[in-house]
């Protein structure tokens, strides 16, 4: 799947190994306690919230794209290995990793990894998690595929895994299809967590920018329905008077 890459053992790293131990000796280097401070309260890490017990170690996401390329070739076992830690950085690394392999990577690698991904997914447990890696990782290997596991995830009682689904989606869009994100947001219309409203919300935002009339039949029929901030994601991009106009159909069902 991702093979070592002479590159990435040589003139940058000196006489590192593209091996999961090297790698976290070199993301110590960039540790900030002030950043991981802030970290942990910007992605709720406290009890009883949706990130609750996740570390932080507090690296930047430029410097993890950076370190992606460096360490492009990191075995599998390795992409694993950061992918069970209990460090986000470490996990979102990892995605990353995965994420670039897909888009240089024939159908057959992408397969592989997707099947990866799957395999590991109760490691892709918070919203930038998901977010950076769903739409590049699952979205291109369903694309002409059955995507029945994205209703499976979407009844799911994880909320990272219904995020999953609703996030896969986001490739079909940019491809201008709709239909199985229109589905998802139906079906997750009445999803109880604010991050999943804000997730459908924001699917529908980028339906709506590529084609209005479409947003605007769903809207019809689920505006005076939908929670607050779901329809506020949905209707950003509107002129002002359309948007009024749902927010009290909104109101008026309340």
């Amino acid at each position: 799947m991702m093979k070592p890459s002479r590159r990435s053992a040589g003139k940058k790293l000196g006489s590192l190994l593209p091996e999961a131990a090297a790698l976290r000796a070199r993301l110590k280097e960039f540790a900030s306690p002030a950043d991981a401070k802030f970290l942990r309260r910007y992605f709720k890490t406290g009890p009883g919230e949706y990130g609750a017990g996740d570390r932080f170690v507090g690296i930047r996401v430029p410097v993890l794209r950076r370190l992606a390329r460096e360490f492009r070739g990191l075995p599998r076992r390795d992409v694993v290995a950061l992918l069970q830690s209990p460090v986000h950085e470490e996990r979102l690394l990892a995605l990353i990793i995965m994420v670039n392999a897909c888009r240089r990577g024939d159908d057959a690698a992408r397969a592989e990894i997707y099947a990866l991904y799957l395999a590991q997914l109760d490691r892709v447990n918070n919203w930038d998690l998901v977010d950076s890696s769903a739409p590049w990782i699952v979205g291109p290997h369903l694309l002409n595929r059955s995507r029945k596991i994205l209703f499976r995830l979407a009844r799911s009682k994880n909320l990272w895994h219904r995020r999953v689904a609703v996030l896969a989606t986001f490739y079909f869009i940019r491809q201008g299809d709709f239909a199985d994100a229109l589905r998802l947001a139906e079906l997750l219309r009445d999803d109880g967590h604010d991050l999943m409203h804000k997730a459908v919300g924001w699917m529908l935002r980028e339906i709506g920018k590529r084609d209005l009339p479409a947003l605007k039949k769903y809207l019809q029929s689920h505006a005076a329905l939908m929670p607050r901030t779901m329809l506020r994601y949905a209707i950003e991009k509107m002129p002002e008077r359309e948007r009024q106009r749902y927010l009290k159909m909104r109101a008026a069902d309340a």
